[in-house]
């Protein structure tokens, strides 16, 4: 047999139970706004120009618009459409931008442990850093918030061999950064499974608008063609749709004109989805066995 990472096994949909989320339709639909923070000229970055000279102030700029400006402005789009987001939190951001988390607190935006900076990876950790490492972030949450996050991304989406027996360690209990299904998925871990719930590779602004360098009108047509095609599926089978943004890249003026029109489209519709936050998700799934493959 073909070597297998044996984190999960292989269900078809077509073979699993049937069931309806809370307000009784078979989509439900979450967004994650990435909000990060880099250590200037220190370890990974994301960049608009690449290979830019050093000092790279070009690209610094570029990034620190989203906690600046993009955040608030994406933040206030969402709320006017009565979309209450999921954080994906650089734990740094709590320091350096404290104006734009205390906005995200008071429009009621879940918390999800994303690092300290997005100049991290887990990759190349040992189990006792990473553990301290993952415990960090979630310790930083907890104190800002009064509670603990529940939810993980790991930056750069990066993992160990540990990363998953790990993560309940530390408190979390669910992981934004797969996509093999449509449905949520237990991934088997050493002491107790960790909840995958979908997590958006391609409808996420960092891969496709800036990895592909797509438009900004593809991307937000690409939402919309998921979410139409998600809502034909879901009227027989319980599905989860996710769309990944980040403030730094859909929070430019240009590129939130077109999300704007993605998230219109899926607001006409609202009637039909449960537009959730995957905390809401991961504990409807969760009262019942049955609900998760």
């Amino acid at each position: 047999m073909l070597p297998t990472h044996g984190r999960y096994d292989f269900k078809p949909i077509i073979q699993r139970p049937d069931f309806r989320w809370p307000d009784g339709n078979g989509l439900a639909l979450y967004v994650a706004l990435g909000v990060e923070e880099y250590r200037f000229g220190q370890g990974m970055t994301e960049d608009l120009m690449p290979g830019a000279s050093k000092p790279d102030l070009v690209n610094t700029s570029w990034r620190d618009y989203g906690n600046r400006v993009g955040g608030f402005r994406l933040i206030d789009r969402f709320a006017s459409r009565g979309i209450r987001p999921a954080m994906l939190l650089n734990t740094e951001v709590y320091d350096h931008a404290p104006a734009l988390m205390d906005a995200a607190h008071e429009a009621g935006i879940e918390m999800v442990g994303h690092g300290l900076t997005n100049s991290d990876t887990l990759a190349g950790m040992g189990p006792e850093e990473e553990l301290a490492y993952i415990k960090a972030v979630q310790s930083k949450i907890t104190e800002k918030q009064g509670y603990p996050a529940r939810g993980w991304s790991s930056p750069w989406l990066a993992h160990t061999d540990n990363t998953i027996d790990l993560l309940p360690e530390a408190g979390f209990s669910y992981l934004l950064d797969l996509r093999m299904d449509d449905q949520p998925i237990y991934l088997k871990g050493k002491s107790k499974p960790l909840l995958a719930l979908p997590y958006a590779l391609e409808l996420n602004d960092s891969t496709t608008l800036i990895g592909r360098q797509t438009t900004a009108r593809d991307f937000a047509q690409m939402i919309v063609d998921e979410f139409d095609e998600m809502l034909l599926a879901a009227r027989t089978q319980p599905l989860v749709m996710s769309i990944v943004v980040h403030s730094f890249i859909s929070g430019q003026p240009f590129r939130l004109a077109a999300l704007t029109a993605a998230l219109d489209h899926i607001i006409a519709k609202r009637d039909q989805v449960w537009l959730a936050q995957p905390g809401e998700i991961e504990a409807f799934v969760k009262a019942d066995p049955q609900r998760t493959v």
